[in-house]
């Protein structure tokens, strides 16, 4: 994927006070610094005035455009489609009064988790590989949707003016640096601000990261999923790391205890000791992700020979060895492996893709296509179907049957940035110059690069027909928009 333009330099970025804002946040736990009260905000509160749910969703809708242009992100339409899909489940049981904005799946093998004002939750796929099962994934996604549930960025921001302005300045720029660097270099320079931190006297909130565990705990609950699962998590991640010299971003930024973990174990056997059934659909994602992570692909098929061996009738190790074999290009062997996992429950969607994906990638287009057609009337639209339709219909040469169905994606999934990308490849194979400039607009819009936006929308401008009012129309609002946004980006 093309590097978006990053067109901000520091001077300019030091400007946009509210996503520096959002930053600090990020950093410092999504709570605030030094102790806070534990009680929960009213709507007369002094944060709702000085941060609006509005202004909260601004917020988000920029923090994404600099996610995406600095971090990579994880393509893979299966992956994608579980991790919203279990996100929205958990959304529905916590005390989120709005919806979700968009799900960002980090392509890092790290366990980290972060939830930005306006609904905007980001995910490392890493997470995956360390906890073990759905239950201890969920806790964490829960901690997060309960810090924007209680609007901790809001009540952070009213403890946060009692701050020195060269004090935020300084905080901000290092974030601003580091962020802006994108990957590796943006994680370390998160790093540093922690130092930073420490050394002007920052404290976590105690009592946020409470309210968040305790909360959490509730949603897992009320999701029918073990409260134990995050007691169990936190311990994983201190054994895991506790002779580390640089602990994961996630425990920078929530950093455990003793006390907290004590905590999560007393809370939870509020509940009773109830057992709750493991999710196979988990474990079939946590094994695309081992294999997504692998050495190489045939180090993925010896791990996962070796699962099955010791476990034959575990579903997870067989999708784990179905998944390498593909990615190693066996591909008459991951196909009968996923023509048995399908036939087991073949009204599964993620049955259904990844049986799809392999047909696709064994270049058995034919039975492929029918079956995403048949899937996609029981289930339109669905992301990860369409996706792939739109894959098999290339590989048969249908171009643009494949631009329509990404057309549509667009308009159902407009904040998801490989829609745009794999849109504007599919728009130049079927000889769609203008459909190519407006789907890449879009794709730099979602990044932030607004100049380099209304340039391809000026280049599709001058290649339409001057007879087309409507799409120039179209084209001249879109650019006006845009500039309006270019502007207040350098304001």
């Amino acid at each position: 994927m093309p590097d978006p333009e990053r067109p901000y330099s520091m001077i300019k970025a030091m400007k946009h006070v509210r996503t520096g804002w959002l930053l600090v946040w990020l950093v410092v736990s999504t709570t605030a610094h030094g102790e806070g009260r534990n009680d929960l905000p009213d709507l007369g509160d002094a944060s709702s005035s000085l941060i609006s749910p509005q202004m909260e969703r601004e917020i988000g809708e920029d923090f994404l455009k600099r996610v995406h242009s600095a971090l990579p992100t994880v393509d893979d339409p299966v992956l994608k489609y579980y991790v919203h899909q279990q996100l929205s489940n958990l959304a529905q049981h916590s005390e989120l009064r709005e919806r979700v904005l968009s799900t960002v799946l980090i392509d890092n093998d790290q366990i980290n988790a972060f939830a930005a004002p306006g609904g905007v939750v980001g995910i490392n796929l890493g997470l995956m590989l360390y906890a073990e099962d759905v239950h201890e994934y969920s806790s964490v996604i829960a901690h997060e949707l309960a810090h924007l549930s209680q609007r901790h960025f809001a009540r952070g921001i009213e403890e946060q003016r009692s701050q020195t302005l060269p004090a935020l300045a300084a905080m901000i720029a290092a974030i601003m640096i580091g962020v802006m660097g994108g990957g590796d270099a943006g994680m370390a320079a998160i790093s540093s601000v922690q130092a930073i931190a420490q050394a002007n006297q920052l404290r976590y909130s105690r009592g946020r990261e409470q309210e968040a565990d305790r909360i959490g705990l509730n949603t897992l609950v009320r999701a029918d999923l073990d409260p134990q699962g995050m007691a169990r998590m936190f311990e994983r991640m201190q054994r895991a790391y506790r002779f580390t010299r640089k602990p994961p971003e996630f425990l920078l930024t929530h950093p455990l205890s003793e006390t907290r973990i004590a905590d999560a174990k007393s809370h939870a056997l509020q509940y009773g000791n109830v057992e709750h059934p493991q999710s196979s659909e988990y474990q079939m994602m946590r094994a695309r992700a081992v294999v997504h992570y692998a050495k190489s692909p045939q180090a993925a098929v010896k791990q996962f020979e070796k699962r099955v061996r010791d476990n034959p009738d575990s579903l997870a190790a067989r999708y784990g060895l179905a998944t390498a074999l593909s990615a190693d290009e066996q591909h008459a062997e991951a196909i009968a492996l996923n023509d048995q996992l399908y036939t087991t429950n073949p009204r599964n969607i993620l049955y259904t893709a990844s049986f799809a994906e392999v047909l696709i990638k064994a270049g058995k287009i034919d039975q492929a296509l029918d079956l995403l057609v048949r899937e996609l009337e029981l289930n339109p639209d669905n992301p990860p179907l369409a996706m792939l339709y739109a894959d098999a219909l290339v590989a048969d040469s249908q171009f643009e049957a494949a631009e329509k169905v990404l057309q549509r994606q667009s308009f159902v999934n407009k904040h998801d940035v490989d829609v745009w990308y794999n849109l504007a490849e599919i728009s130049g194979l079927a000889g769609n110059i203008v459909g190519v400039h407006v789907a890449r607009a879009e794709f730099f819009t979602l990044h932030g690069a607004y100049q380099r936006a209304i340039q391809h929308l000026e280049y599709a401008r001058r290649l339409t027909s001057r007879s087309n009012d409507q799409l120039h129309a179209r084209l001249d609002q879109r650019i006006t928009d845009l500039r309006t946004k270019l502007r207040e980006q350098r304001s």
